[in-house]
């Protein structure tokens, strides 16, 4: 009966392991990534990066501002598998979700630095796609990031 209540609110990702992918390059991942949101992530092969409206992971994305600037990027190996490192050094602009009130005064101020790290996955085609989780832990919303189609 204690062990079911220590786990009623650990979420899917509370425990999450990683993808145990293990094969992938940084020459591979970079260029353009995008989701259904209109978001936009370019990693060059410098280690540079560019942001367009990336919103924040885990519980930041409840605040619904989305960042764009410019950072770095790595790609690191974990036992569980790989993670791409985001690092923005330097916003450019700031944007609403239109689901999140502008005006509402408990939404904090959006950092203007912030880090994500995304796990590297493969589809059913072996294409790479990039994902991190946001909101509440016990739901497991997954943010998912594929190659550009432009």
């Amino acid at each position: 009966m204690v062990l079911a209540a220590l786990t009623a609110c650990a979420g899917p990702y509370q425990y999450y392991g990683g993808t145990g992918i293990h094969d992938a390059t940084a020459a591979e991942l970079a260029g353009s990534w995008e989701n259904v949101e209109g978001t936009r992530v370019v990693l060059r092969r410098d280690g540079t990066a560019l942001f367009e409206k990336l919103d924040g992971q885990d519980f930041d994305f409840e605040d619904g501002w989305r960042l764009s600037g410019a950072g770095t990027w790595q790609l690191a190996d974990n036992d569980g598998g790989q993670v791409v490192r985001l690092a923005l050094a330097a916003r450019t602009q700031v944007e609403s979700r239109s689901s999140v009130t502008a005006a509402d005064a408990s939404t904090p101020d959006p950092p203007s630095k912030y880090a994500w790290s995304f796990y590297v996955d493969r589809d059913q085609h072996d294409e790479l796609k990039l994902f991190f989780f946001y909101g509440d832990p016990d739901i497991g919303n997954t943010y998912v990031m594929t190659r550009e189609t432009r």
